[in-house]
């Protein structure tokens, strides 16, 4: 079957994902049971992953009896994707509407924290270099 275009994962595929980029390669047994869904069937949760490897989200392994599945697709990749999706869709491209929302909406550790400072940092240092830079620019052309 061939890849779809848009690979972006779904709910669903992100829980499994989540559970290959913690653990390694699965089987479909070991998902299935991590996700720890009574009310979903295994076949499900098979389809899901089948969908995932048509998608290329995952890689399968059929050297053994039970597929081992692994993931194809870095976990900072997908997640830059689905916030750049979430971005467009929901704050009209504005990052800064996307980081306040989420700073007002959930508590955060010490060292998310410290990890926030640190980016907003080296942010407002590359922005002001950028700034002095073009500045310079400017000054030259009108010179």
């Amino acid at each position: 079957m061939a890849k779809s275009q848009d690979n972006r994962p779904t709910d669903a595929e992100l829980a499994v994902l989540r559970i290959l980029w913690d653990r390694g390669a699965c089987t479909v047994r070991e998902v299935h049971e991590e996700l720890n869904r009574g009310d979903v069937r295994y076949t499900t949760t098979l389809k899901t992953m089948q969908n995932m490897a048509d998608k290329g989200l995952v890689t399968r392994d059929k050297s053994r009896h039970s597929h081992l599945y692994s993931p194809a697709v870095a976990e900072t990749h997908t997640q830059r994707r689905v916030v750049r999706h979430l971005l467009d869709r929901v704050f009209g491209g504005s990052a800064g509407k996307l980081v306040i929302t989420a700073l007002k909406s959930g508590d955060l550790s010490g060292r998310e924290l410290q990890e926030i400072r640190k980016l907003l940092s080296k942010k407002t240092h590359r922005t002001a270099r950028k700034r002095g830079a073009e500045s310079g620019t400017r000054d030259d052309r009108n010179h």
